[in-house]
């Protein structure tokens, strides 16, 4: 069963120095996790959109390392990164566009803040979400675009153990805590598919090893 538990980073100001430290450990993390290149490749699927919406992206850093992987295949996207708080450096927007997108930013709550787009993605995010606000976001994505890939942390025991490990990698300790929350908050089996709403839509749900889990939905 899933357990939720607040995570340090969410409760901290963008400035905040270890708030900065946390997101520079996520880089490091999701390149141990290989999630740019899971999440590329399920995107990689679906041809390219004119919108693609972000949710929950941060300083968009993630999303650039997916960029780079899709660009040769999607040349001329617009980027919506949505989040409370808009961090995406010029440096950042600079290097999208010199992949050919267009990167911009929304804030607020993410279900009113989301933009309709043809394709949404999500990383280390969904798992913030108890499972009745996770079918409120799940549904609002479904009525707002044809495809979503999201990579989740996956609730398993080695998970759990990896993630008690951080430190190993030179996380803070904003990082080594909210791993271990994250992980307990994750999601294994069929548990987003349940949630997803019911319609035409081919679902794929799967463990990636060694510590993740990916969901993706297409509208048929």
């Amino acid at each position: 069963m899933r357990s939720l538990a607040p995570e340090l980073l969410d409760l901290l100001p963008a400035e905040d120095a270890r708030a900065q430290r946390s997101r520079n450990d996520l880089v490091r993390i999701n390149a141990v996790m290989r999630h740019a290149a899971v999440m590329a490749r399920a995107l990689s699927d679906f041809p390219e959109p004119a919108i693609f919406a972000d949710l929950g992206g941060g300083d968009g850093r993630f999303m650039l390392s997916v960029a780079k992987r899709l660009a040769p295949r999607w040349r001329r996207v617009r980027l919506v990164i949505a989040d409370r708080q808009d961090i995406v450096s010029a440096s950042t927007r600079a290097a999208f566009a010199q992949l050919g997108w267009h990167c911009e930013s929304v804030t607020g709550d993410v279900c009113r803040a989301m933009p309709d787009a043809d394709i949404v993605a999500a990383n280390l995010f969904l798992h913030h979400f108890d499972d009745a606000a996770l079918g409120h976001l799940l549904a609002a994505i479904a009525r707002r675009a044809r495809g979503f890939v999201t990579c989740e942390p996956r609730r398993s025991r080695l998970a759990l153990a990896a993630s008690g490990m951080v430190g190993a990698l030179g996380a803070g300790s904003v990082t080594r805590h909210d791993a271990v929350a994250s992980v307990a908050a994750g999601f294994k089996g069929r548990e987003i598919s349940e949630l997803w709403p019911k319609g035409p839509w081919a679902l794929e749900e799967r463990t990636v090893w060694p510590f993740s889990h990916l969901f993706a939905a297409r509208a048929l």
